[in-house]
């Protein structure tokens, strides 16, 4: 039993899940809640992110077995797939149900952000529109923070702006080192249309924009910490880029640059939950 609980968490994506839901705790305590909202707001992503993460792999797991995924137990055949489906399931109908904890206009928004990265699963992964359930998804994620306080306030647009920016980024950044393993199993959805190069411009171009929403987005001046992250989202993409390219990195796997998109997005994040209270 407890080999089968592991090989699950490994199914389910558990990093990226693992960060979304902590990123959905701490806008909660940054935007007000209190211990219980919190927990509600948090256990709610978790589920939506469990769904997902088991999903994606179900769904993907005669791809992940040609190009010899063995970090994934459904294509190694250690998990059972009927199990992953029963599990997906049921943390997809345990999504609403624990977002109501809060009030049915919160949950109503997280739903409609777990169905649009269902929808990204299947069938829309694969096509020139792979990048519209990250925004809708991400832009969710802060509305439905702010929505779960008591009273339903109505988010602020910057905030939902930059969420949806910040999970588009996120979509291209997430994407490029695994372009030549996608392109092999036949995935071509926008990051793949637009190539290595397109990629990262895209996703150089998203965070930085996520970036200068976050910081200019709520009222009063921006802070100095703020205007240096849209110095750094501006400047250390394209610079690492250019060192790459000098370095004659190949396109198949460009670490740095990944990374450098990487390293503006967990700013963007930080920019999020510390912006303070919105409403």
């Amino acid at each position: 039993m407890s080999r089968t609980v592991l090989r699950l968490v490994r199914a389910s994506h558990p990093e990226p899940a693992a960060a979304v839901t902590t990123v959905a705790g701490l806008l909660a305590w940054g935007v007000g809640h209190r211990v219980a909202g919190v927990v509600a707001v948090a256990g709610a992503v978790l589920a939506s992110q469990l769904a997902v993460g088991w999903t994606n792999d179900r769904l993907d797991v005669h791809r992940d077995a040609l190009v010899g995924r063995a970090d994934k137990p459904l294509a190694t055949g250690a998990l059972s797939p009927r199990l992953v489906t029963v599990a997906a399931v049921v943390a997809a109908l345990a999504t609403p149900l624990l977002a109501l904890l809060t009030n049915p206009v919160a949950a109503a928004c997280a739903t409609l952000g777990l169905l649009s990265a269902l929808l990204y699963d299947w069938p829309l992964k694969s096509t020139p529109v792979s990048v519209l359930p990250y925004a809708v998804s991400f832009g969710c994620l802060p509305a439905f923070a702010v929505l779960a306080l008591p009273g339903a306030p109505v988010p602020p647009l910057w905030l939902v702006a930059a969420g949806a920016l910040l999970g588009a980024g996120a979509h291209f950044a997430n994407v490029l080192p695994d372009l030549a393993d996608d392109a092999r199993t036949g995935v071509r959805g926008l990051p793949h249309r637009l190539g290595p190069t397109g990629t990262r411009i895209a996703a150089t171009v998203l965070l930085f924009a996520a970036t200068t929403v976050l910081v200019f987005g709520p009222p009063g001046p921006p802070s100095g910490a703020g205007l240096a992250a849209v110095a750094t989202a501006a400047v250390v993409p394209p610079v690492t880029w250019y060192a790459a390219r000098a370095g004659q990195q190949t396109d198949g796997r460009p670490v740095a640059v990944f990374r450098a998109v990487m390293l503006v997005a967990v700013i963007d994040v930080v920019l999020l939950v510390t912006g303070g209270r919105v409403v």
